[in-house]
């Protein structure tokens, strides 16, 4: 007899709480519901069932295993829908949250694209520099850069970022470029306030250490140090997703690339669910497609 028949018999009989509105669904009779429990239940070994005349219940062991059977089928319903045309559509409300700027410039777009290709979702971005609270404020999915705090979230991977240190050809001409990290003490540098010091390798392959970095200028906002290394009044360390155009462009060129950090993970943090929902699910996805592939940054991350 098929597993998977006798596992949603089971589901079934269990949620509905008998074997009559189980047949029903299945459009069988409540006898063969009964042959498939029996079958199941002497296949594993344990009474999942505890059935009378008048009413069913579940055992322990029954109690525990509809949990996972929930959990399997739910999943196989979601895998279905997402390979198959026509299928089940995602629908319902997501709230994602990301860092502000790098939210405005990339997860913004992705919304929009996810929208489009799913009209029954509405979705709500909030972007903000803090840490959310996801359970505590209702967030489906928060994606962060860096490394993560160990917490009862989950996370998925999405891709790659990189830092690096720019400044236009302009301010390089007149104030020459800096061959090593021991050169940025005789240059302009635009930093972050209260920011621990840029990450560069002490040496060709060496350690990584946060080098403290001086200056004319100090501003708690990255944009505006990414405007004034634009302007050139001085070399500014900025991520890639922020600095990838004007990189490739040419109004800004990266120096000291040979002593970058290396590169720090973007990830999706959501809660920990026995059943993501599907909007959830293809939104990540999406997300993790486009991030994942250096071609989308410009430059090898």
């Amino acid at each position: 007899m098929d597993h998977f028949k006798q596992i949603r018999a089971f589901v079934n009989s269990a949620t509905r709480g008998s074997l009559s509105a189980a047949a029903q669904v299945e459009a069988v009779t409540p006898a063969v519901i009964g042959r498939r429990l029996d079958a199941l239940e002497a296949r594993l070994g344990v009474k999942l069932l505890l059935r009378t005349t008048r009413r069913l219940s579940l055992s322990f062991e029954g109690q525990a295993f509809l949990e996972d059977c929930q959990r399997i089928l739910n999943e196989l319903a979601n895998a279905e829908a997402a390979v198959s045309v026509g299928g089940i559509r995602a629908s319902g409300h997501l709230k994602v949250s990301a860092p502000a700027g790098f939210g405005r410039r990339h997860v913004a777009p992705q919304v929009a694209a996810f929208m489009a290709a799913n009209p029954d979702v509405s979705v709500r971005l909030d972007l903000s520099d803090r840490v959310v609270d996801l359970l505590n404020e209702g967030v489906d999915c928060a994606v962060r850069i860096g490394e993560l705090a160990d917490s009862s979230l989950a996370s998925s991977k999405l891709g790659e970022m990189r830092r690096v240190v720019v400044a236009s050809p302009d301010y390089l001409a007149r104030h020459g470029v800096p061959l090593t990290p021991a050169d940025l003490s005789a240059h302009n540098c635009l930093s972050l306030d209260q920011q621990r010091g840029w990450a560069l390798r002490e040496a060709l392959a060496g350690d990584v250490v946060h080098r403290k970095v001086g200056g004319a200028f100090e501003c708690n906002d990255g944009a505006v140090l990414h405007e004034w290394a634009l302007a050139g009044k001085g070399l500014a360390w900025r991520s890639v997703w922020e600095v990838g155009d004007d990189l490739r462009s040419g109004r800004l060129r990266s120096v000291l690339d040979e002593y970058a950090a290396p590169p720090v993970g973007i990830y999706a943090v959501f809660p920990q669910r026995r059943h993501l929902p599907l909007r959830v699910r293809l939104f990540i996805d999406q997300i993790k497609s486009t991030f994942g592939d250096p071609l989308y940054w410009g430059l090898e991350c």
